[in-house]
């Protein structure tokens, strides 16, 4: 297999400040892996052999409670690293990670998580600082689980989905991969009858469209107004 170029991951922020020596010495320390749509990249309470960086694609980062509910966490999107299972200090996976649509991963073996955190120190930071960013983001959401009304919950993932991978599109911005109302409904702790519910309803309202796994944002700010809870309910 030809070697991997530091160019996949150069411009990244979470390599932002490494100097190119270094960034060869991680590359090429990497293997590359195309998973298929679906497909599992890790699988929760697996032994953490291994850690990623997404190059293509979106994952799912699902997470199974002991009464066997599925509950979507979060998606990665591309120059996301996934599977750092060691910066946690775990020995196995917290959550299963689901390929989203086909996808191209970076792979390292987590023995080598030791290494990397003595010699590259900006690499240690920026993860560092990742992680605190996605517990913010399990913290946002456990609040607006306590607090906001559904119809809040769903425009807020939403919108936050719109800002992590939003296309641009003659009819609004696009959610650019495949999200179910089913994942939606995990997402906002709520039920698929609810999540169709208000998906017809703001359609009706020229807010969004929906068809089979795709969701289109017509109207981000109106979107905006009933994530704050500032409409009035019709």
């Amino acid at each position: 297999m030809a070697s991997l170029d530091r160019s996949l991951i150069a411009g990244l922020s979470i390599f932002e400040g490494m100097a190119a020596a270094d960034l060869d010495r991680m590359v090429g320390q990497a293997r590359s892996a195309r998973i298929a749509k679906d497909h599992l990249i890790f699988e929760q309470e697996q032994d953490a052999h291994s850690f990623f960086l997404l190059l293509d694609g979106h994952v799912r980062v699902v997470r199974s409670t002991p009464e066997g509910q599925d509950v979507t966490v979060r998606y990665i999107s591309p120059g996301e690293l996934l599977g750092i299972a060691h910066a946690l200090g775990r020995a196995t996976y917290p959550a299963n990670a689901i390929a989203a649509v086909d996808c191209v991963v970076l792979a390292w073996p987590s023995q080598l998580w030791p290494t990397f955190a003595a010699n590259f120190p900006s690499f240690t930071a920026n993860t560092y600082k990742s992680v605190g960013t996605r517990l913010q983001d399990a913290h946002t959401r456990v609040v607006e689980m306590s607090t906001e009304q559904v119809e809040q919950r769903i425009a807020h993932a939403l919108l936050k989905l719109v800002k992590q991978s939003g296309r641009k599109t003659e009819e609004g911005i696009l959610i650019d991969f495949p999200i179910s109302r089913q994942d939606i409904a995990e997402m906002t702790g709520t039920t698929l009858h609810t999540v169709s519910r208000l998906l017809s309803a703001w359609e009706g309202q020229g807010l969004v469209k929906s068809g089979r796994q795709k969701v289109t944002v017509v109207e981000p700010h109106r979107l905006l107004l009933v994530a704050e809870g500032r409409v009035e309910k019709g």
